[in-house]
């Protein structure tokens, strides 16, 4: 059964929820707590109830807007836990008027006493310990009005709308920045590449050619000796020679048959064939000893 009002008032009960204590007077002096439950309140002996006091947990968002050592203006936001303690009602009831205000006064004197020592880059590593370093200063004050400071927590750091463009702005080009390194790195990895597969490819390519002519010298200097071993009187150079006017002429009627070919002008005469014998003799002789 719930008494209040004239009703409640006038049988002299009075019912206290739970988490919650009354504050009991009599002749507006103070005389007990009562804990939640019915409570008989002789009115008529001057015994009345003062107020309620919740012992609930509370939160308070306290917004404090200081300036960095960086001389960059910041909204902080704190966000206070408190309850008032069963033990200590009567010194919370009592000893201030305005919870809220006290809480938010110690808040707003640890902030603009710890942030401007920080630059902004720092307040935002920091933020813990500036929570910290407010939730001793409360816990200190607040204890002697019965008051105990559960948590406290920066919940927010809000610069100025200007400062977290550029902060944006520095982000964003340091990203780029880093971007473009990894970038040219990797062009230079594939460039790197590139040439080594290229020098290998061409001494791979000299290799082939070495080892051409060198087979060409081998083949000439098979067929040389062979014809002059079965030929007898016949020289080395005699050899040679009709070798080499051999592959003059076959190399003069291949450029004729291609359907491709446009004019070559070839010095021909009485001693256009002993001249092209002496150079084609002239470049194998030099081809064998560069592959020797």
């Amino acid at each position: 059964m719930r008494f209040e009002g004239s009703m409640g008032n006038l049988l002299c009960f009075v019912q206290v929820d739970q988490s919650n204590v009354a504050i009991k007077e009599k002749f507006g002096k103070f005389e007990e707590v009562l804990e939640p439950g019915c409570h008989f309140v002789p009115w008529v002996f001057g015994s009345n109830i003062a107020g309620h006091l919740s012992l609930r947990l509370q939160q308070l968002d306290v917004r404090c807007e200081t300036k960095t050592k960086d001389n960059v203006f910041v909204n902080v936001v704190a966000s206070i836990q408190y309850r008032a303690l069963a033990n200590n009602a009567s010194d919370a009831f009592y000893k201030l008027s305005n919870t809220k205000s006290q809480i938010q006064a110690y808040v707003f004197d640890v902030i603009r006493a710890s942030v401007p020592k920080l630059d902004l880059d720092d307040v935002f590593v920091q933020k813990n310990g500036i929570a910290k370093a407010v939730e001793e200063e409360l816990e200190k004050a607040m204890s002697a009005y019965g008051f105990e400071i559960v948590q406290t927590l920066i919940v927010d750091i809000e610069p100025d709308e200007h400062v977290k463009r550029a902060m944006n702005e520095i982000n964003a080009a340091s990203r780029l920045r880093a971007a473009a390194t990894d970038k040219a790195e990797a062009e230079k990895i594939v460039q790197i590449k590139r040439a080594e597969g290229e020098a290998e490819a061409k001494y791979l390519s000299g290799m082939g050619i070495a080892r051409q002519r060198q087979a060409i010298v081998d083949g000439l200097r098979d067929s040389v000796l062979g014809f002059s071993v079965n030929v007898p009187g016949t020289t080395a150079k005699d050899v040679m020679d009709m070798v080499l006017v051999t592959q003059y002429f076959d190399t003069m009627k291949e450029i004729g048959a291609s359907s491709k070919s446009s004019a070559v002008f070839i010095p021909h005469g009485p001693g256009a064939v002993r001249d092209v014998a002496t150079q084609i003799r002239e470049g194998l002789l030099q081809a064998s000893q560069i592959t020797e």
